[in-house]
């Protein structure tokens, strides 16, 4: 039987209009199983009118698509040891569904819940330089609230020097939908998050 010090367990909670988040998400998913993590993938209630979603049909489209992805509730952060967020940039800033569901947090804040767990960011925008580093800082800001321990990929495996965002994986969606680079820039996130959390887990428990 496993030592509970050893098991980790991450939540990947996302927001993604139009499948480039989603398809991140997944690859971090990826990533933490295979560092050896339980993981709960899951995305943030949307909070666009039906007007403003049937007004782009890949929007409409995605969320038919992801229909069976678990909505993100309050007891994935409790449970979780490390959380990973995704969001797509909107003016620099993290999507509003995503503040929306971070903002409901207050009470599990304000009991100190939601201190000391490991945090980690990931981001998309339609356009090269288009806010990803200042919505993953935005979302640092939340986490120093919060009392967590920020673990980025920083420069740590070779294909950062690809992805060249060392603040966390990040895709330019005009160049179409993420390839293989930013696939294993989101593994290996996910994984440093893992192993990261796991010495910290370890650490204190002796």
């Amino acid at each position: 039987m496993s030592d509970p010090v050893n098991i980790v367990n991450v939540a990947i909670i996302y927001y993604s209009a139009t499948s480039t988040v989603h398809t991140l998400a997944r690859a971090a998913a990826e990533g933490a199983e295979k560092g050896g993590a339980h993981v709960r993938l899951r995305k943030v209630a949307e909070t666009a009118s039906p007007e403003q979603i049937s007004a782009r049909p890949e929007w409409a489209q995605h969320l038919q698509d992801t229909a069976d992805v678990t909505e993100a509730c309050h007891d994935d952060l409790e449970w979780a040891d490390a959380v990973l967020f995704g969001t797509p940039t909107r003016f620099g800033n993290p999507a509003s569904q995503l503040r929306a569901f971070i903002d409901s947090t207050g009470p599990l804040w304000f009991q100190g819940r939601l201190a000391d767990k490991v945090y980690s960011a990931f981001t998309a925008s339609n356009t090269a330089h288009g806010g990803q580093e200042s919505t993953l800082l935005a979302l640092g800001n939340t986490f120093y609230h919060w009392g967590g321990v920020i673990v980025p990929p920083g420069y740590t495996d070779p294909v950062q020097f690809q992805s060249g965002n060392p603040y966390g994986t990040s895709h330019v969606a005009d160049d179409g939908p993420p390839g293989e680079v930013a696939l294993q820039a989101a593994r290996h996130q996910a994984r440093r998050v893992v192993e990261t959390t796991a010495a910290l887990k370890a650490g204190r428990a002796a």
